[in-house]
């Protein structure tokens, strides 16, 4: 299984961008997918999972400012992340859970992309 996001920038406060994660491997449409972040100094934190039938979660941090979403025909994953705050700057991680639903544990997804970065400055 191969996942690789793009999409990460240099972006001002209130700024937005849209992350992408492209899978290859195994079955997209029947696994859950989630997007994690580690800031510099800190552990990689949970930011946004979505089941395989679509229903997504959020953290409290970025619940109404960020959108997950997933394009099945293209085995594709999205972050749009709107409203951004300097606190946002981490690398983003996406990940293919071990079954279908939208989990919030790190230790519950078996495959992980080589992340992107993003820098939230002015």
């Amino acid at each position: 299984v191969q996942l690789q996001a793009s999409g990460g920038g240099l972006v001002q406060p209130g700024g937005s961008l849209r992350l992408s994660c492209a899978a290859s491997g195994r079955t997209f449409s029947s696994y859950g997918m989630g997007w994690f972040r580690r800031a510099p100094g800190k552990e990689r934190e949970f930011v946004s999972a979505i089941a395989s039938g679509g229903s997504p979660t959020y953290a409290d941090s970025v619940k109404d400012r960020f959108t997950i979403s997933r394009d099945n025909a293209k085995n594709t994953l999205y972050l749009q992340m709107n409203s951004l705050k300097p606190e946002d700057t981490a690398v983003y991680y996406c990940a293919s859970s071990r079954g279908s639903s939208a989990f919030r544990m790190v230790g519950l997804y078996d495959y992980w992309g080589q992340g992107t970065l993003v820098t939230v400055s002015s």
